[in-house]
Parts: structure tokens; sequence; C-alpha cells
């Protein structure tokens, strides 16, 4: 058995762009401390997500590069890879990102978002490609939110590329008045956490959401085996980091490589 341990920063929304910095860096020292090789943030989560009543200050390129180089500096300190949900400009059209930061703290590469939800339209452009990454032993893809809920093919060309496991970076928050789950993929909860099951089993990797603490959130941070069975998930609501212990054996991609 290989086995690696993931971190998911299950934390809050930042207050601000700065705070998202010094969260970011927080969350990094705690993943070292708990010995995560890896450790996954949600959906744009520097400086913020847009959009869904967050006021966030405008598209700033020179933050952006600002804010990675500490984070990939924290990262090299901690010496463990950082799935950072960010946000970049592309010749002039703002993309939902993820940054893929290595142990050493050099930058390894992006992950657009593709598949951008109806809802953020006008917020963020649809970017293109897909690509793996790997970190010692893992090698890994990222569905970003929507694509990893509606768009099952997100994750099966990235377990077909080799990955063992896929990160989803999401954010959903509660809606006033909706229902407030309290355990993980509960029938009465909304599909997305029976999404994250369906993910893994039908391509038999591992498949790791990630949201932040929030109240009431209708998802919350969680890991499912290869089987689509719970592996686990971080109480609704509470910050921390999820810890993980995977096997990567277990991951053997079976399902998706049948696909013709």
């Amino acid at each position: 058995m290989t086995t690696f341990r993931i971190a998911l920063a299950n934390i809050r929304f930042p207050a601000n762009p700065d705070d998202s910095i010094a969260l970011a860096e927080e969350a990094i020292a705690h993943a070292a401390i708990e010995r995560a090789g890896i450790v996954c943030f949600p959906e744009c989560f520097v400086p913020g997500y847009r959009g869904m009543g967050k006021a966030i200050p405008p598209p700033d390129q020179a933050f952006l590069e600002h804010a990675w180089s500490l984070i990939a500096a924290a990262a090299a300190r901690a010496n463990l890879a950082v799935v950072l949900g960010t946000e970049r400009i592309v010749d002039g059209a703002l993309r939902a990102t993820v940054l893929v930061i290595n142990s050493d703290g050099t930058i390894a590469g992006f992950q657009d978002k593709v598949q951008i939800d109806p809802s953020e339209d006008g917020l963020y452009s649809p970017g293109s490609g897909r690509r793996v990454f790997q970190t010692g032993p893992l090698i890994f893809g990222i569905a970003i939110c929507h694509e990893g809920w509606r768009y099952p093919e997100t994750v099966r060309w990235a377990v077909r590329q080799g990955s063992q496991i896929v990160f989803h970076p999401h954010f959903h928050q509660a809606e006033p008045g909706s229902y407030r789950p309290s355990s993980f993929a509960d029938p009465a909860n909304s599909f997305h956490e029976k999404a994250v099951l369906c993910r893994a089993a039908e391509n038999t990797c591992y498949f790791a959401s990630v949201n932040c603490a929030s109240a009431g959130s209708p998802t919350t941070s969680a890991v499912a085996r290869p089987d689509g069975t719970l592996l686990c998930y971080q109480p609704y609501g509470q910050e921390g980091l999820l810890i993980a212990d995977i096997d990567i054996a277990a991951a053997t991609g079976l399902l998706a490589t049948r696909l013709r």
C-alpha cells in the first residue's frame, strides 16, 4: 500500500484579498504540521470568489502575482504542494483558475475553469484545455466547482491521463431560508454531494472536494474512495483542515480506462 496524506483547507471565506493570503499561509503551515504532502484550497480563494453577494475589489494582476509569490514561499517552507484556487487575467479576460505550486515553491502551472456556470457569465471567461500534475508519487487532476458537479468528462479525462485523485475546489454558501444539512450525502441534501461519490466510483479514483467553511453551507469538504464510498468529511460550517490518508494503489482508474 502506498499511502499519501492530503489536506483540504475548509477555512472561512477571506475578509479581503490580503486576508486570503494570510489564511492561505496559515493553512499551509498547519498542513505541514499534519505531515500532509499537498493542500487544496476552495475555488478562487485568492482573492475571494466573486458573486454570491461578495464584495471583491476589481481584478488586480499585480496583487495576484504578489500573492502567488508569498504563497509559493510558504509552500517551500512547508515542503508541500499547493492547489490554490485563484483567478488570473489572460488577454484582458478574467478566468477562474487553480495555481499548482510544487513543494519547492516553483510553479507547476495553471488549470483554468473551462466549463463556466451560467451564473458566472459576466464574472469569468472560460479557459481551454486540461492537464494533470504530479507531486511525489501522486498524480492528480483538477475539476473546478461546476465542472465536477455537472461534467463527469472533466474527471474522467484526468483519470485516463493517470490521475489517482481529482481535486474539486468549489464555493457553495447557504441561501436565505435554505435547508441546512448535518450529514454528508443525506437523501435530503442537494445532488452535489452524491456527485462527489459518483465521480469517484465511475472512474475508480479518489475525488476530493473542498469548500469554504460557512454557516449552513449546503456542501462541505469531503474525500470519496475509488469505490464510491465516503472516506471522510468536514463537519458543516466547522473551520479547519480535513486530513485524509489515501491509498494510491487503490486508485486504479479501471472504469475510466474502459470508456471507448
